[in-house]
């Protein structure tokens, strides 16, 4: 099975604000950046999928639309795909929420909601909803996923088939637009990692 996520492209937000659920378009134009993105999937011969998950997010669904049109493949979206949600950190420029708060959120990052939306942990377990879903559709065939998704979801998957903390791939470089490629070899073997950050 070969599972390859796709950053959405920079969205039209200044650097620094923390964004997470809030549906903020794209800076560029969706429709060269889903040709950009076919282009480089064409050069990685990424497995074309049947469909094409999406975040409902602006920034991932504009260009995910797009793109399964160039591919040939339809698109769903689907919740799970959503980046974390920070709460009444939305929208709020990470140097102007209050210290205090965020010490006591990287001191439990797993459990603490100190910005009252998701914690790790629930964020998760929604995630995970969304992986299991995955390898459920696969089983009877070595199928191929494509997602456009978001930094957190990338890592978060990441994290969990690779076997890493959270922690760790919170410090992998990601950019916008990036690709990251997961294969497992059937039959049930483990995950590896093809590309990251390509």
């Amino acid at each position: 099975m070969d599972l390859v996520l796709i950053r959405h492209p920079a969205p039209a937000i200044d650097a620094g604000v923390c964004y997470g659920r809030t549906d903020v378009p794209l800076a560029g134009d969706a429709a060269e950046s889903a040709l950009a993105l076919a282009a480089r999937l064409a050069a990685l011969a990424v497995p074309m999928p049947a469909c094409l998950s999406t975040s409902p997010l602006r920034r991932c669904a504009d260009v995910a639309e797009r793109l399964a049109v160039l591919l040939g493949s339809a698109c769903d979206t689907d919740a799970r795909l959503r980046e974390i949600d920070f709460g009444e950190w939305e929208g709020q420029r990470w140097d102007a929420i209050d210290r205090d708060a965020l010490d006591a959120w990287a001191a439990d990052l797993r459990h603490a909601r100190a910005h009252g939306g998701e914690s790790v942990a629930q964020f998760e377990a929604r995630v995970d909803a969304w992986l299991e879903m995955c390898r459920g559709a696969s089983s009877a065939s070595a199928a191929s996923v494509l997602a456009v998704t978001h930094a957190g979801v990338m890592r978060m998957i990441a994290a969990r088939l690779l076997g890493e903390t959270i922690e760790t791939t919170l410090k992998w470089p990601l950019e916008m637009a990036a690709v990251v490629w997961l294969r497992r070899d059937e039959p049930a073997g483990d995950w590896r990692l093809v590309h990251w950050n390509v």
